[in-house]
């Protein structure tokens, strides 16, 4: 009978990504405390030297930030200062009000997010995408082109694996010019928690024993699927760890958490985690959507919101394209300024992918909702997909223009 070898699982988290790739445009910036965040009125403002031609750059600060943005994400320096992701602009102007401000560049952020995943796919073609700045990547049995291709002890096989993922961060600092970190484990769960150990530019080794030292003196909120809800009622209970978490009577978690998720976290916490590397797996929707830095009003605002909503069909239109996809059911979202969110749904007799079909069916959507207040947040989504080379062809058609809405 054979003997499943040892899964070599790693996972791979780009550092500050989006930050990192700012300072690639705007390498000046560098080991300064920058945050990305806001709109486009944050832009740089770029001077020429008419005889040089040398570029000078001013940049905004937070210092005179006014506004409901939140941070997306900030360089390390700007992190010893105490600013983070998700942190509100206004309040991180307290912290630090000279930290610089940049506003985010999705399109740029893709595209380097794609670059890095085709650098690591040439070495280690089993990764699974969870999101534009992580992959998980199954190393198991992954070989480089010098690695001996006979049997292997666990030990060797374990110094293969911590080579290949070396050459994974080399291949993606090569074709990005930025650094990640990735760290591999037995499972998915440990490799997910280890790739933060080391942080930035990290490659962390994590085998079953190193679980006790390097895993269990963490917060339990470090394992993935705990939230804060879960972490606040473990440290109410007295369980702060996840070496406390581990070595706590399963069914006093059961008693306290239920059947299913109390055996879930006694098993995270010990470190066990059977789940796959998932290579593929269908979309149900694709979407976008935008909070804006002031509550906007449907009909004193309504040049600017119809300007957004046409972006934002668009943008769903671009990534419906780039991924092959078609949809039939469209999706308008709404929240206004009391937090109240509403969605509306319709369903279109053909799937497309283009924009001006979205912006139509989205727009008989916005029909149906009320627009009495004030607007937080809209948003676009396409469902009910298909890949596009086995739709109909007809489902490119539908490029009549819009009919008109009430922004319009």
């Amino acid at each position: 009978m054979s003997i499943e070898p040892l899964r070599h699982i790693a996972h791979l988290d780009m550092d500050a990504f989006y930050a990192s790739v700012e300072l690639l445009r705007y390498p000046e910036l560098r080991g300064k405390p920058v945050v990305i965040g806001g709109g486009r009125r944050h832009q740089p403002e770029e001077t020429i030297d008419r005889v040089g031609g040398q570029v000078t750059r001013k940049f905004a600060t937070l210092r005179a930030y006014v506004g409901r943005g939140v941070i997306t994400t900030a360089t390390y320096e700007a992190r010893a200062l105490g600013l983070h992701s998700a942190q509100g602009l206004m309040k991180a102007a307290l912290l630090a009000p000279d930290a610089i401000l940049l506003p985010t560049d999705f399109d740029r952020y893709r595209d380097y997010s794609r670059r890095f995943k085709v650098a690591v796919q040439a070495i280690a073609p089993q990764i699974e995408d969870r999101g534009i700045d992580e992959i998980y990547i199954d190393l198991t049995g992954v070989r480089l082109p010098e690695h001996d291709t006979g049997a292997e002890t666990p030990g060797e096989a374990w110094w293969r694996a911590r080579d290949v993922a070396k050459a994974i961060k080399e291949c993606v600092r090569a074709e990005t010019g930025l650094s990640c970190s990735i760290a591999v484990a037995p499972n998915k769960l440990l490799a997910k928690i280890s790739s933060e150990l080391d942080k930035p530019d990290g490659l962390t080794m994590l085998a079953a024993g190193d679980i006790a030292r390097r895993i269990w003196p963490l917060p339990a909120r470090k394992i993935n699927g705990i939230g804060p809800k879960a972490s606040a009622r473990l440290e109410a209970l007295g369980v702060c760890t996840i070496g406390e978490l581990a070595h706590s009577d399963p069914l006093w978690l059961l008693e306290h958490f239920g059947k299913s998720y109390g055996a879930w976290l006694h098993e995270a916490a010990n470190g066990r985690d059977d789940r796959p590397v998932v290579t593929f797996s269908e979309p149900k929707s694709i979407s976008r959507e935008t909070t804006f830095e002031r509550d906007l009003h449907p009909a004193r605002d309504r040049d600017l919101l119809s300007e957004i909503f046409t972006g934002l069909c668009s943008g769903v239109a671009d990534d419906l394209q780039r991924k092959g996809y078609v949809g039939r059911t469209i999706g308008l979202k709404l929240r206004y300024d009391d937090f109240k969110t509403v969605t509306r749904d319709q369903t279109i007799a053909v799937p497309t992918q283009d924009a001006r079909a979205i912006r139509r069916a989205a727009g008989e959507c916005l029909k149906r909702v009320p627009l009495d207040r004030r607007i937080r947040l809209l948003g676009v989504r396409v469902g009910a997909l298909c890949m596009a080379e086995v739709a109909d062809g007809s489902a490119q058609v539908s490029a009549q223009e819009p009919t008109s809405f009430l922004f319009d």
